[in-house]
């Protein structure tokens, strides 16, 4: 007969076992969502009292050591990191935190220990005890930092850690953050969201997809951070990457808020006290400045990622010549920390230090050859090593082979117009040559600018001594006038040495683009009916916060109207208290002041500054066709045949009914819509505009001088027209009017040099106007882009030289012509009498060497 008492012990005694093991559990998961949650102090409480009875349990050491740490109770963190050390002596997961922790701590000497106990505990062990996933995912973390390859880890570790364990989040933690490292952020943010599907309540997973989405998209970046905030309300990552946000729109006392409330979580957090370290230089603050430097060392004297931080951000501000000497410092504590050399390198860069600045980048892509950007900047390097340089007393300028014989020297030209005016207009000694760099390729221009190809919608940036632009090639969504921007950008030349780079964006801004307007009435930005209706439905932003519109706009024309109203504010100081009080501000703001106080002095205090100007820009909007019905009608109401008799000066309706009109080719009645909206809003610009309507109607009707008049109306207010331009000079060429050809070319040629078209009507009128120099300038350029019929560019070549009397090149361009054409009738007759005008030159001079006392070779 079986005994089952003991049968019962056993059973019993397995339950127990079982019970203990899934309450250790769930007390373990406990103490994870504490952790995650921000909840640091309770984690520490949990974890403290776990280990009295698991202390045999690696995890919860970790865990403590971790809250410790977020704390910023960095003696307790690194004792209970010690005493985890004793217990699991063949730890990879708690070397690799040692590495980190004990830096912070008066066991300082034992960080750089940590990555060569991994290799010996790896190389002295069985490989078995190393392949649980946790455990490859710590191993890649090592590698990485003992400089293996990249790619092999992701593969062989990382990712096979996620074929292992598909319900462990650290996989996806760390490809993402490696992606982060080498600056890939598409694949950065592929691995998150993969990451926060899995594991949607993991706030680590927002927060890395808000960091790849930083350089790109600051509405997701923004989304994401308040989505780690409501997981975890003490995430201090989250919270300096909101303050790096606010510090990059001029929102210093906002920044300031969240920087007192990431230090409540740790106050000896050593980015927290970086960011303030900038805040408190760029407010020139140097004592303020002092203390939180010293507070972001205080623990780890030599922390190469404070000096980094700081750089990094005080470069973002423009402020070059500082951020490179944080850098400097930041590879004096680590001369091997990549991410200080690839910033040093941009940096010089941008201050015109090439020759530093690109043997940087090409050391630090040695160092690092995964990491994008610097990849990147040196494959950059080896284009532009092909692009021509133009150069004079003022200016380098580089640009792409093929396009600097078509417009090199008139963007040389036309950039020492540019000095010679501002420097006169601002009363400034430029103290070197500037630097200009023009990209046929966008992603080229976007690498040089921002180190990265993805960056749309820029045609120019300026960073003090060095401008970078996209060449007319590069504009492929909409065409811009180059000779306005290439002003624009060297206005921003002068005003960043007149305040040494301490000057807000917006102002900046406004000022380039007032200073196009200054020169040409057609350049820079006008009243439109969008704008109208954005100024007068409250969307103009206060002057105080007008920098952080340029940062994260709703939409592309939320961006443009920030231009345009940073123009208004300039335009608004001007009038009402003159240039000179703008040029005190901007050597107040050269000598630290602090922007509100320097606008103060020469102005007004900024709250009646803001009443007046929005009472300003409100009258600006107001005179645009102020007889005109703005009110918008709904989509019905514009249907409805009714509404226009019923509202027959509606902005809206009189559009609509135009349009419908010019489809239905009823020219009578889109006439009356369309010359009713520019007798009550003729000064209306942009897409808007009534004119080039009109100018279709007269064309429908076949009224070419009436079409012609509509049009110069679109081009002398429009200087990116291109259609108006095309339109009147084939109304010239019609017509004979060398006049319109060539001033439309012109204007063509300043949006886009690089097709035929204009060339060839410019050489037209040119010939006609017997402006010669001018026509063989421009036959010598149609020949390099490729023309249709190149004997004929090469005949009219001839033709004008042989008029200048030059034979010898009259003679290589008819040749050439013949070449291409042998039948050519009009060449071989220009030939023979080129030949016969050699030959009378040549005879006088035979008879003078056989004059008498003539000396014969």
């Amino acid at each position: 007969m079986t005994d089952w008492k003991p049968q019962r012990k056993f059973c019993c005694a397995a339950l127990l076992i079982l019970f203990v093991v899934a309450s250790r559990g769930a007390e373990l998961a406990d103490a994870r969502k504490q952790f995650l949650s921000g909840q640091y102090t309770n984690c520490t409480t949990t974890c403290r009292e776990a280990l009295t009875d698991y202390a045999y349990q690696e995890e919860w050491h970790e865990l403590l050591v971790k809250s410790e740490f977020a704390l910023g109770r960095y003696e307790s963190a690194g004792l209970a990191l010690s005493n985890a050390l004793q217990r699991f002596s063949w730890s990879i997961p708690l070397r690799l935190l040692g590495r980190h922790v004990f830096h912070y701590t008066s066991q300082s000497n034992r960080a750089p220990e940590m990555l060569e106990q991994i290799e010996g505990v790896i190389s002295t062990r069985n490989d078995s005890r190393y392949r649980d996933a946790a455990t490859l995912v710590a191993i890649g973390r090592a590698a990485l930092l003992l400089r293996a390859d990249p790619r092999k880890v992701m593969d062989n570790l990382f990712e096979e850690a996620k074929r292992q364990n598909a319900e462990l989040r650290e996989p996806y933690l760390a490809i993402g953050e490696l992606a982060l490292d080498k600056h890939d952020f598409a694949l950065a943010a592929k691995q998150f969201n993969a990451g926060l599907k899995k594991f949607p309540d993991d706030p680590e997973m927002n927060f890395g997809l808000a960091r790849a989405y930083q350089p790109s998209d600051r509405k997701q970046m923004l989304q994401h951070i308040e989505a780690v905030l409501e997981k975890n309300t003490n995430h201090v990552g989250a919270l300096l990457l909101l303050i790096d946000h606010l510090v990059d729109a001029e929102e210093y006392e906002e920044a300031d808020k969240l920087i007192d409330r990431a230090l409540t979580v740790n106050r000896w957090h050593p980015e927290a006290w970086a960011h303030r370290t900038v805040i408190l230089h760029l407010r020139n603050d140097e004592a303020g400045e002092r203390t939180a430097h010293t507070n972001a060392l205080k623990f780890f004297a030599k922390n190469p990622q404070v000096e980094f931080l700081i750089g990094r951000n005080l470069s973002k501000k423009y402020r070059f010549a500082e951020g490179a000497a944080s850098q400097r410092r930041a590879l004096a504590f680590d001369p091997s920390f990549v991410p200080a050399q690839a910033q040093l390198a941009q940096d010089l860069l941008r201050l015109g230090d090439e020759t530093e600045g690109w043997k940087l980048a090409e050391s630090a892509h040695k160092e690092d050859e995964y990491d994008v950007t610097l990849f990147n900047l040196v494959t950059l390097k080896d284009k532009m090593r092909r692009f021509a340089t133009l150069t004079n007393a003022d200016f380098i300028l580089r640009i792409a082979t093929n396009e600097a014989p078509i417009y090199g020297e008139e963007a040389l030209a036309l950039l020492s117009r540019a000095k010679s005016n501002l420097t006169a207009k601002f009363g400034v000694t430029l103290a070197r040559p500037t630097i200009v760099e023009i990209f046929p390729e966008q992603k080229d221009f976007g690498v040089r600018t921002f180190g990265m190809p993805d960056n749309p919608g820029f045609l120019g940036v300026c960073f003090g001594p060095v401008i970078t632009a996209n060449s007319p090639a590069a504009q492929v969504s909409h065409a811009a006038n180059w000779q306005a921007v290439l002003w624009h950008e060297f206005t921003h030349v002068i005003t960043l040495q007149m305040t040494r780079n301490k000057m807000p964006r917006w102002l900046s801004e406004g000022l380039s683009v007032w200073a196009e307007l200054q020169t040409d009435a057609s350049w820079g930005q006008h009243m439109t009916a969008r704008y109208r209706e954005m100024i007068l439905g409250d969307e103009l932003t206060p002057i105080g916060d007008l920098s952080s519109a340029f940062l994260a706009p709703k939409t592309p024309m939320h961006l443009q109207f920030a231009y345009f109203e940073s123009e208004l504010v300039v335009e608004f100081l001007v009038r009402d208290f003159g240039f000179d009080a703008v040029k005190k501000i901007l050597t107040d703001l050269g000598q630290g002041i602090e922007i509100n106080k320097a606008i103060a002095t020469h102005t007004a205090p900024l709250p009646k500054l803001e009443t007046d100007f929005v009472a300003f820009a409100r009258a600006r909007a107001e005179s645009l066709g102020p007889k005109l019905d703005w009110e918008k009608p709904t989509a019905a109401e514009l249907r409805s045949t009714n509404f226009l008799a019923s509202h027959p000066n509606n902005f809206w309706a009189l559009q609509r009914r135009a349009r419908e009109s010019i489809a239905e080719k009823n020219w009578s009645d889109a006439k009356a819509a369309v010359e009713k909206l520019t007798q009550l809003a003729p000064a209306l610009n942009g897409p808007e505009t009534p004119w080039l309507l009109l100018a279709q109607i007269h064309r429908g009707l076949g009224d070419t001088n009436a079409e012609r008049a509509a049009l110069e109306i679109v081009a002398a207010g429009d200087a990116d027209a291109i259609d108006a331009f095309e339109r009147l000079i084939d109304i010239g060429l019609a017509t004979g009017d060398w006049k319109l050809v060539r001033d439309n070319a012109q204007d063509y040629l300043a949006v886009n040099p690089l097709i035929a078209q204009p060339h060839r009507a410019l050489s037209a009128a040119a010939e006609a106007l017997k402006e010669d120099s001018t026509a063989i300038r421009e036959n010598s350029v149609l020949l390099l882009l490729d023309p249709a019929d190149p004997a004929e560019v090469h005949f009219k070549l001839a033709r004008l030289l042989h008029r200048r009397g030059d034979e010898g090149a009259a003679k290589r361009h008819v040749l050439q012509a013949l070449e291409e054409a042998p039948r050519f009738r009009d060449a071989h007759k220009l030939l023979r009498e080129i030949q016969a005008s050699q030959s009378s030159v040549e005879a006088p001079r035979k008879t003078a060497e056989l004059a008498p006392g003539s000396r014969k070779p």
